[in-house]
């Protein structure tokens, strides 16, 4: 049974240059983050209109040319059932070049139609059914591997048909880690169990990693040696390796006033209402340095393999300054 050693990420919020960021302030974030030494990943969020933002593969590029260390990554792709997967693997892997294979690519299924006018628009306008999302995540994870793999792929589905198409250039990594962003009951926090194991199970099967986000630590516990007993089922004990979760992060001694900046700048962010107080509950881990570092320990304990923080701040470079020099230490303290 393999796991990663613990490293940590950094989530942009490449959603907030709607509101007023510039995205050259993110950009200076994620060089700071990689001069600081604490971090290892720099992430950047995705949708196409359902939540508008600066597109993820673009950004991920633009960073890419700043930076020379940290890996690259989508937390998550969203609009991967959306995207057709010829030109896909050729942008990521274009990526992976420019970058000097630093990418991880985390995918999922995107928004239902029954989620809101939003999503139902967004499928509609990319010819995408909303029954159609599983299906075409799973066939494009293994198009992608195809593609990037040596031969020349010839496939037909209901989806896609091709005929000894070669795509090139090849990623720089001989295996892009390719992970899945899933978290059955996120919403009704009850699972249907025989969803919660098909979701399961498509983690174990189909990729490298599982990546969640609102998540108790003892469910986080409980499904990632689940994800890891099914990998071992299907023969790849060894290949299920990476555990990624996002987690909102502010930095306040002020608690009741780190809870509100967070309140509103997920408001600003995902819109009013969207993000519920008991979701936060697990998603925020907000306070004292000390606080911030105890919540975090708990995913670490659980099995979290790379906790990804996002400043739920509006003062971004004030809040990873304060991270690396106060929050940081006492999580890598812990590891001892």
């Amino acid at each position: 049974m393999a796991t990663e050693p613990l490293t940590f990420g950094l989530s942009l919020p490449n959603r907030a240059v709607l509101f007023g960021v510039p995205f050259e302030t993110l950009l200076d974030v994620a060089v700071q983050a990689e001069g600081s030494g604490q971090f290892d990943s720099i992430w950047v969020g995705d949708n196409f209109l359902s939540k508008p933002r600066l597109e993820a593969l673009m950004a991920l590029s633009a960073i890419a040319a700043r930076t020379s260390r940290v890996k690259l990554g989508t937390i998550c792709l969203a609009s991967f059932p959306l995207r057709h997967p010829l030109p896909l693997a050729l942008q990521w892997a274009s990526l992976d070049v420019i970058s000097g294979g630093r990418t991880i690519l985390v995918v999922c299924n995107g928004g239902a139609a029954s989620d809101g006018p939003l999503f139902r628009k967004e499928l509609e306008s990319m010819g995408v059914k909303s029954r159609e999302r599983v299906a075409r995540v799973e066939e494009g994870i293994q198009l992608l591997r195809a593609f990037w793999g040596p031969d020349p792929v010839t496939w037909e589905s209901e989806f896609y048909r091709f005929n000894e198409v070669q795509v090139l250039p090849k990623p720089v990594q001989a295996r892009v880690p390719i992970a899945i962003a899933a978290n059955p009951g996120a919403l009704t926090g009850a699972p249907d169990p025989a969803i919660e194991e098909r979701v399961l199970r498509r983690v174990a099967r189909l990729a490298d990693g599982w990546q969640t986000d609102g998540t108790p630590p003892e469910v986080l516990r409980s499904r990632w040696q689940r994800i890891q007993e099914y990998a071992a089922e299907y023969g790849r004990a060894d290949e299920v390796s990476h555990l990624s979760l996002h987690l909102m992060v502010n930095i306040n001694d002020d608690r009741a006033a780190a809870y509100t900046e967070s309140v509103e700048f997920l408001n600003r962010y995902y819109g009013i209402g969207t993000v519920t107080p008991s979701f936060l509950e697990h998603w925020l881990a907000f306070g004292s340095p000390q606080a911030v570092a105890e919540k975090i320990a708990t995913f670490v304990d659980a099995g979290c393999t790379t906790p990804v923080l996002r400043f739920t701040a509006f003062n971004q470079h004030a809040q990873l300054e304060r991270c690396v020099a106060e929050v940081m230490p006492l999580v890598r303290r812990g590891e001892g």
